[in-house]
């Protein structure tokens, strides 16, 4: 698509003892029954071990390993993730408004992690769920009891003719979804002078499906005019040319642009894309409502690498991590995963303007799931606050450290328990 428009409980120790009496158990039958069982942590030469691996570092990911570090115990826990830098994205829509520094939204990998976790800084290149292990890019061999996949997307920018090399070339080129570029959206908005200024949205799955429109929000209030169905392939830099192609009649049109907001198309990693693990469109086949494996029962998926039919937000991930705990615990423990059910809850502030938003809460179907007993479709400066003020800090406080699962007991309590 591209939009268009002219000029402007119980105690811990109780807790930690019932759950290593349960691995223990567990073990123990394991070892019974195969010679190819192992025990919780041990690492030899070639192989490494434990209970549960978590690949991938983002928000699905770090709240995961808080929880079932705390639950399962130092050493058990295995998380994989390259990465140095963990990022809260949602808040680079204000950075490309210029009302947040990039430096405000991300801190160290090692300081959001729970210390009781081991972390693998590496990236995994293989996934073997039959043999219940996975590689990483040295050729380390993992062994698990149980996975975790959050490795989230992708971003494919090399699809599109001519980028990623543009950006460098011009400086009326961006993109809020990759902390390199989204640096250059606020600069491009005050250079921009008149012209075209185009916001492109792929013909792909993407995360946070309303950034699109909240950079576009910010850069101006107003449509002057929409062009849908066309879906970005080639940026001619030199010539400030954008090529699209119609998604119905794949016929080409070029647009002269004098600022462009780029949205890549987005997928899972590769590495995924030939395993079991996927269905034919790359994502990590789960059921929709308990986030298990569909065919592997020691696998479970959470957030954006998914095929659950919800919008792709930290929003969704928080309601899916209270999910996940209870029936991953509940087969931890040998019975089944149908503790929690997930409804599709996900969310997506609107940022319309400086000062304004939208909150838009709703479930898979696209109906209302809002928090508020008040009409959430309109504008509020409170509702941007929250985007602006609150969110952030129940992200790094709460939501990575696996201790929010979301709104649904405030929605409840607000609404007098009239609320789903």
């Amino acid at each position: 698509m591209m939009l268009c428009y002219r000029h402007l409980s119980r105690s811990a120790g109780a807790v930690a003892k019932s759950w290593t009496a349960m691995l223990n158990n567990l073990q123990v039958q394991k070892q019974r029954s195969s010679p190819a069982a192992f025990s919780t942590s041990s690492v030899s030469e070639s192989v490494r071990r434990y209970d549960l691996v978590i690949v991938g570092g983002g928000a699905g990911g770090c709240a995961t390993a808080h929880m079932f570090s705390r639950k399962m115990g130092r050493g058990r826990v295995a998380i994989i993730e390259p990465a140095d830098v963990h990022y809260y994205q949602p808040l680079w829509t204000l950075v490309g408004g210029g009302i947040k520094k990039i430096e405000q939204s991300g801190k160290p990998m090692g300081s959001v992690l729970p210390q009781g976790c081991e972390w693998i800084k590496e990236k995994c290149v293989e996934f073997d769920p039959d043999n219940s292990s996975v590689t990483t890019e040295s050729g380390q061999l993992i062994r698990y009891q149980f996975l975790v996949v959050a490795v989230g997307l992708q971003l494919n920018y090399h699809l599109i003719k001519g980028l990623p090399e543009a950006f460098d070339i011009d400086p009326m080129l961006c993109s809020n979804y990759m902390s390199k570029y989204v640096v250059k959206t606020r600069p491009a908005m005050e250079a921009f002078k008149e012209g075209n200024a185009i916001f492109t949205f792929p013909n792909t799955p993407i995360k946070c499906a309303g950034a699109p429109q909240k950079i576009m929000y910010l850069t101006e209030h107003y449509f002057r005019k929409v062009n849908f169905r066309h879906n970005l392939i080639e940026v001619r830099p030199e010539k400030k040319e954008a090529i699209f192609q119609h998604l119905d009649t794949l016929e080409t049109k070029v647009f002269p642009y004098e600022m462009m907001h780029i949205v890549p198309p987005m997928s899972t990693p590769k590495e995924l894309w030939d395993t079991p693990l996927v269905d034919s469109t790359g994502y990590v086949t789960v059921n929709r409502e308990t986030l298990q494996h569909t065919k592997y029962p020691n696998v479970f998926g959470i957030g954006d690498n998914t095929n659950i039919p919800t919008s792709k937000t930290a929003a969704a991930v928080a309601s899916q991590t209270g999910v996940l705990l209870k029936n991953l615990c509940s087969v931890i423990a040998g019975k089944e995963a149908n503790i929690e059910k997930y409804d599709g809850y996900t969310s997506c502030p609107l940022v319309t303007a400086p000062g304004k938003c939208v909150m838009a809460e709703f479930d898979w179907d696209g109906q209302p799931l809002e928090t508020f007993p008040f009409d959430q479709s309109k504008e509020r400066r409170t509702m941007y606050h929250f985007k602006q003020d609150i969110f952030p800090e129940l992200y790094w406080s709460l939501l990575i450290r696996g201790r929010w699962h979301g709104p649904a007991l405030i929605r409840k309590a607000l609404h007098l328990g009239m609320s789903r």
